[in-house]
């Protein structure tokens, strides 16, 4: 097959959600027999067990009837459906809820306090305002922090995140926002209106003290 149609060099050129039933398992099978290659092998697994709901109970003696598919190969694939099935069970992990950026700020002040570098962090939060990612986006020199929008709402997206609130530190120990602080802040206000993601905060962090940004007024008018 040439190079670009070949299940591994298809999925990074694009996505796994494109590539065919088959084509995802020839992927998880990785080689074929002496006589059969992969792509074969994983159509003679599909046609074997006719639906993919089968495939959930299916036993390592029951894949082992197939050509091509040996011992190790079936246990590599039920461990495989197994992982696959605990994902699918999985819950979106919750850091905790909201309630006001005195309790953002009370958390973070002891993990950015002392930082000698400036580091951006952001809150990722589901319409409950449960955190559901807390995520350093950037670590500047110090008294500069300049992360670019796309980053903070990339990961937003990634998360089905519905609002943000972004916290960085002052090494200088004065939480007074900057005029690129308010620069940015308004920024990322209007990057979200766009996004349909809500930024509700912007906490500076100094030495044992802290500015939020909406309380103080300096995020722009609704």
């Amino acid at each position: 097959m040439p190079e670009d149609c070949l299940p591994r060099e298809r999925l990074e050129i694009v996505g796994e959600k494109a590539l065919s039933n088959q084509e995802l398992l020839a992927i998880l099978l990785r080689t074929g027999s002496k006589s059969t290659n992969v792509m074969e092998v994983a159509s003679k697994f599909l046609n074997y067990f006719h639906h993919l709901y089968e495939l959930k109970n299916a036993t390592v003696t029951e894949m082992m009837e197939i050509k091509g598919i040996g011992r190790i190969k079936a246990i590599e694939l039920r461990a495989a459906i197994e992982f696959g099935y605990r994902i699918q069970q999985s819950t979106q992990m919750k850091l905790g809820r909201v309630s006001s950026s005195y309790q953002i700020a009370q958390n973070l002040m002891y993990e950015l306090q002392d930082l000698q570098q400036e580091h951006l962090i952001c809150l990722y939060l589901n319409t409950k305002n449960e955190v559901i990612k807390q995520e350093t986006v950037f670590k500047g020199s110090l008294n500069q922090s300049v992360a670019h929008p796309r980053e903070i709402f990339r990961c937003a997206v990634k998360y089905s995140a519905a609002r943000l609130i972004l916290a960085h530190n002052h090494p200088s120990g004065n939480p007074t926002p900057s005029e690129s602080d308010v620069h940015f802040t308004q920024r990322m206000q209007e990057c979200g209106k766009m996004m349909g993601i809500e930024v509700l905060d912007h906490i500076i962090i100094g030495e044992q003290t802290y500015v939020s940004m909406r309380e103080e007024n300096f995020f722009a008018s609704e």
